[in-house]
């Protein structure tokens, strides 16, 4: 019995939005292998945990989990290698100027499937919250539900 393939698939990463305020957001191509899209279109990988570094002026995220393809051979890939972000040249620049200042980061937020049928990485430049932070959002998300409900 095949396993449903998904055309479009739109995941959002919670715990980054409840961990870190985010200042930009960019979209960036993903340099994959052949089964590592197959097992995305599956909805076999996990963000949680992952994040981006500059190497050389190069862009990758790291701990991005994608599960390796059941049909794939001795050519399935490893599931927590170092992938390569595509941004343009200036917005690259940008990002490594801005994590100079302290407490910055760059956050995976979102991995989706466009139009054309390629995997893009939506990554934000955050910055982490306090502990009172944390409790303000939780805070809102509740009176808010509250206000769903009496609607």
């Amino acid at each position: 019995m095949k396993e449903k393939i998904a055309k479009k698939i739109d995941v959002f990463n919670k715990k980054a939005g409840f961990e870190y305020f985010f200042l930009e957001k960019y979209d960036a191509g993903m340099v994959l292998t052949g089964t590592e899209i197959k097992s995305i279109r599956m909805n076999k990988f996990n963000m949680t945990d992952a994040y981006c570094f500059f190497i050389d002026g190069e862009l990758f995220v790291k701990n991005l989990n994608i599960s390796k393809y059941d049909q794939g051979t001795h050519y399935n890939h490893d599931p927590l290698r170092d992938r390569k972000l595509l941004l343009k040249k200036r917005e690259l620049k940008r990002l490594d100027n801005k994590l100079t200042d302290q407490g910055l980061t760059i956050v995976p937020t979102r991995l989706f499937i466009n139009d054309s049928g390629l995997a893009k990485l939506e990554i934000a430049l955050a910055k982490g919250k306090k502990l009172y932070d944390k409790r303000e959002t939780i805070k809102e998300r509740d009176v808010s539900r509250e206000r769903m409900r009496d609607e």
